[in-house]
């Protein structure tokens, strides 16, 4: 199989720039905003990018669409090396925690599977009350592998005992109490306004003080991705392969 080139893969992730925050997009509709390799190659080098940029205090993180991720993008799992997508996983989870400024995610709609390491891997994240979350690999004979360490980081024992086995789909305000989410929308609110109000404490702080303050909270992610990432993308990988997991895929594709 040929792999596109750079210059030649759609663009899936957009990125402007509002008064020194780096607003990211996740603009893949046709797959539900699926972490393909081109998607997570793109969103990495955007939030690299934007994490390095000494002009910005903050990165905010959202989708185009109702859904915000729908996970790994199964038709290409059946066809690439899923240990070399684990690692590409890794990774971007890494940037989002390694980033000098803060990092915001906007939920709207549902996240499922592998786009929960993105969320986890956020410092504050806001979230619509429509949003809801599931970690569906265990239904698919896989196990949350690549993104354990940043969602394990968030969740209560308990939570995540009960996320990882059951694969039970999740309301955004049962994931505040577990601890992925930091506050949903209230009643009658406005997501707009509450995002809106976030950046602008984040644009009134010292960006010294933003980067130190991020830098010490997300120390031991970092760390932890470091020591863990490869032998994680291995696990992830030998599941991805196996035949009862490629045998949930073809059935889910030929739906």
């Amino acid at each position: 199989m040929r792999v596109m080139s750079v210059s030649e893969q759609p663009t899936l992730v957009i990125r402007t720039d509002q008064d020194r925050i780096a607003v990211i997009t996740l603009d893949s509709p046709a797959n539900r905003n699926a972490l393909s390799a081109a998607l997570v190659s793109q969103l990495t080098a955007h939030i690299t990018q934007a994490g390095r940029d000494t002009d910005l205090h903050g990165i905010l993180l959202r989708s185009s669409g109702r859904v915000f991720c729908a996970g790994v993008d199964l038709r290409e799992a059946m066809t690439v090396d899923m240990v070399a997508a684990g690692r590409g996983i890794v990774a971007l989870q890494r940037s989002i925690a390694a980033a000098e400024v803060p990092v915001v995610c906007r939920v709207d709609g549902p996240v499922r599977a592998g786009g929960l390491g993105i969320v986890a891997s956020a410092d504050l994240v806001l979230a619509a009350r429509e949003a809801d979350f599931a970690l569906t690999e265990v239904r698919l004979g896989l196990a949350a592998a690549i993104i354990s360490v940043p969602v394990l980081g968030r969740l209560t024992p308990r939570a995540a005992a009960d996320w990882f086995l059951t694969g039970r789909t999740v309301s955004a305000q049962e994931a505040v109490r577990a601890g992925l989410v930091t506050r949903v929308e209230p009643a009658g609110g406005d997501l707009d306004a509450a995002v809106d109000s976030v950046l602008t404490d984040l644009r009134a702080g010292e960006r010294q003080g933003l980067v130190e303050a991020k830098r010490m909270l997300a120390a031991g992610l970092v760390a932890d991705l470091d020591a863990r990432g490869d032998d994680l993308a291995e696990l992830s990988g030998r599941l991805f392969h196996s035949e009862v997991a490629q045998g949930h895929f073809a059935r889910f594709l030929a739906r």
